[in-house]
């Protein structure tokens, strides 16, 4: 990747990290489709999930006041189990297809999200069995399952901490496990692998400035902002396959 293009990936991944953070959402949901302006699809999978798992591992250490481990167990196995089979599936369909099939999946969380700003599941072990499940194979299959787990995890009304760490330690289980599916499937190039550190940075500082953020202002108006950001990146997505 020349230069001034591996300058802007940081940036617009820095950028990614932060809002995640402080959206609640994870970095995928605006990371994913950016990547994709750089590298093809299988290959921002593969990158994407070895970033998360130093972004996790960033969100543990400075959100480490607590996790739900009922939740962790009701919610993070079915995750882990079913991003592996999503991530299996994925080599079944065309990559431009699941990248189109990305954009036009985060434009609806993003605007369900927009509109039914109240929404709240029932707090029961069905619907986070039934939410890991959902998340954990969009995960796989498409890249990003952070909106729906977050929207599984919100049903419980944890601390903000809490929600935080609980959300962490699912994802670097469903991210682990990903990676090494995708390994397998060959989305894992050499040639990439000097972005790991360099994302490794970027996930530290941008949870790190994200945890400041959310202790400055209003976590509701970032939220409408990152999923703003995420429908109009989205929309550039469609607009890049039509072209």
């Amino acid at each position: 990747m020349p230069l001034e293009q591996l300058l802007l990936f940081i940036l617009l991944a820095l950028i990614a990290e932060i809002l995640g953070t402080v959206g609640g959402f994870g970095s995928s949901m605006l990371f994913v489709p950016i990547a994709g302006y750089f590298l093809d699809f299988q290959s921002v999978l593969g990158i994407t999930a070895l970033f998360h798992v130093s972004s996790n591992i960033s969100k543990i250490a400075l959100f480490r006041k607590g996790f739900d481990k009922k939740l962790v167990l009701y919610l993070g196995l079915p995750a882990v189990v079913f991003v592996m089979i999503g991530a299996y599936v994925s080599t079944l369909f065309n990559p431009q297809y699941l990248e189109l099939a990305l954009a036009v999946f985060l434009i609806l969380m993003s605007v369900f999200l927009l509109i039914k700003k109240t929404f709240k599941l029932q707090p029961n072990n069905r619907n986070a069995i039934v939410g890991g499940t959902i998340s954990g194979f969009v995960a796989g299959l498409l890249g990003t399952g952070g909106a729906i787990r977050g929207l599984t995890l919100a049903a419980f009304s944890l601390k903000m901490e809490v929600f935080i760490a609980t959300s962490a330690i699912i994802d670097l289980g469903v991210d682990l496990s990903r990676s090494g599916v995708y390994i397998f499937n060959g989305y894992v190039h050499k040639h990439d692998l000097y972005l790991i550190p360099i994302l490794l940075i970027v996930s530290i500082v941008g949870t790190y400035l994200g945890k400041l953020i959310l202790q400055k202002l209003p976590e509701g108006t970032f939220r409408t902002l990152v999923l703003v950001l995420i429908i109009l990146t989205a929309v550039s997505v469609i607009v890049k396959f039509f072209i």
